[in-house]
């Protein structure tokens, strides 16, 4: 049985392990997931152990595998990067890297509970995000869990040729409701995105860049 570290209704969150290194191998360099998460480079089996092996050392940074309660099947990874400590802001990151995953609100639900881990557990007051503006279900997702567009950089992102807008997101702790945030998707309440759901925060070096 896997370790269960913060649980949801449908999902648990639980440590990234070097086990797993194959699979978020597979993951990186699917092309639905790193033309998501504007990467530009293969990533090859040094490289990705390289990254699981530092996921813990950084005090400011927190990485979790996303696991199917039912199945206790991995289908991705996110986590938070605490680089403000004075003003308790964090910056998100996630995948959803299994593709028989995605539209289901596993992704919607994940950014809720991991949401729920940063104001409850860490004490934060803002977690922020960034995504491709052309990606318009994630886009959607991100606002079901309550975050709220910031601003965006135009013309930021390079992604199939043309440049795309880079659209910012923030979620503060006042507009966190604890009763429905944290509550799972429901049957009408599903990701829509065909791709990856993924925000394009740079505090990993690997997976959630």
């Amino acid at each position: 049985m896997s370790i269960r570290y913060y649980e949801g209704q449908r999902l648990f969150l639980r440590p990234i392990e070097p086990e797993d290194e194959p699979l978020l191998r597979r993951w990186i360099n699917d092309p639905e997931c790193w033309r998501t998460l504007g990467r530009f480079r293969p990533v090859n089996r040094p490289r990705e152990r390289e990254y699981i092996e530092g996921l813990y050392r950084q005090p400011d940074e927190v990485a979790f595998g996303i696991v199917v309660r039912e199945s206790e099947r991995l289908i991705g990874v996110a986590g938070l990067r605490c680089s403000d400590p004075a003003n308790r802001a964090a910056e998100f990151g996630i995948l959803i890297g299994e593709a028989a995953f995605r539209s289901r609100g596993y992704g919607t639900e994940a950014t809720r509970l991991v949401a729920r881990y940063g104001f409850d557990e860490l004490n934060l007051n803002r977690i922020g995000l960034s995504v491709c503006g052309d990606n318009r279900r994630a886009v959607r997702a991100y606002r079901r869990a309550g975050f709220r567009e910031e601003g965006r950089r135009r013309e930021a992102y390079f992604r199939n040729g043309r440049y795309h807008d880079e659209l910012c997101f923030g979620l503060l702790r006042r507009e966190w409701s604890q009763p429905s945030s944290s509550t799972a998707s429901q049957a009408g309440d599903k990701d829509e995105e065909s791709a990856p759901l993924a925000s394009m925060t740079t505090w990993s070096t690997s997976l959630m860049t």
